[in-house]
């Protein structure tokens, strides 16, 4: 299983300096991976401070592609009705060429009305708007001439370059939860991002539903990634204790439950801990806190 950190990308850290010292950090330890998230608003008047000050998540992996040179760049998630799948590509791209090839592009159909509003989309139909966004994103990774005539996105014959140095493309990974999301992972996608707040004992359900559609496609099952953001509580316990919450050694024990339910990937994720990733807390102290539990966890 490969082990990946979601870096400081909400709250009081998600500062620029925190932020490549922490991938540089997992670097060094031998981490594969590092992730960003995306929240472009949030409600005014909520009282949820889960999201507070969140950067732009592929502005800030350019930013790290540049500060790191091993560590693949993830971001979890950007969700696709908020951006044309052409600008996408050429940002994508364009992190790719920057990171040399470490690039790990995760998709979403988004959920909060707020969201599609600011960004002036309708929520209607995001299942068919998805279908449509990942046959013109795969058409501009890899066709020398693009063209589309859909409900959704319609241009005339165009060409989008320079084309990715992953081949032949980014590996597109896809969020949701749903059975026709997860089915839109077996047939189209490069593997599945679990949400931050999915009850990880029953991951190896929805791991089982995406094999499934993929064997119906025709796919092997058996190359896809199944990535789990791993909401992380050391030192929270109890007698219904979740996975990835409790003593250090029962987060590890944790791993191999997840391993045996089919994830390939984790990712540890602080930022959903209030003591790290709360907008009040001193941030120099959640980097110290975070210091210490990716040191003790390090693959």
């Amino acid at each position: 299983m490969q082990i990946g950190l979601g870096i400081p990308s909400t709250g009081a850290w998600a500062q620029p300096s925190y932020q490549v010292h922490l991938a540089r950090l997992a670097e060094d330890l031998n981490y594969h991976s590092v992730w960003v998230l995306q929240r472009l608003v949030n409600p005014a008047g909520s009282s949820d401070t889960t999201y507070t000050s969140v950067p732009d998540p592929l502005t800030t992996l350019a930013y790290l592609a540049a500060r790191t040179d091993r560590v693949r760049l993830g971001v979890a998630i950007v969700n696709m009705p908020f951006i044309s799948p052409a600008l996408l590509a050429k940002q994508a791209i364009t992190i790719d060429h920057l990171s040399g090839g470490r690039l790990d592009l995760g998709l979403g159909n988004g959920w909060m009305r707020q969201e599609f509003a600011v960004s002036g989309v309708d929520m209607a139909r995001r299942g068919a708007r998805a279908e449509e966004y990942l046959s013109v994103l795969h058409s501009l990774f890899t066709d020398e001439v693009s063209s589309f005539d859909g409900e959704f996105y319609s241009f005339p014959p165009v060409r989008l370059e320079p084309k990715p140095v992953q081949q032949p493309g980014p590996p597109i990974l896809l969020g949701g939860h749903s059975e026709a999301n997860l089915r839109r992972v077996g047939r189209r996608a490069d593997g599945w991002i679990s949400a931050s707040g999915a009850d990880l004992s029953t991951l190896g359900d929805s791991i089982d539903i995406v094999k499934q559609a993929a064997v119906e496609a025709g796919r092997d099952p058996q190359a896809l990634r199944f990535i789990c953001r791993g909401a992380l509580g050391v030192g929270e316990a109890g007698e219904d204790r979740r996975l990835l919450h409790g003593s250090l050694d029962q987060v590890r024990q944790d791993l191999t439950v997840l391993a045996e339910a089919g994830v390939t990937e984790v990712f540890f994720d602080l930022n959903f801990d209030p003591r790290i990733g709360g907008p009040d807390v001193d941030p120099a102290d959640a980097v110290r806190e975070a210091e210490r539990i990716l040191e003790a966890l390090a693959p």
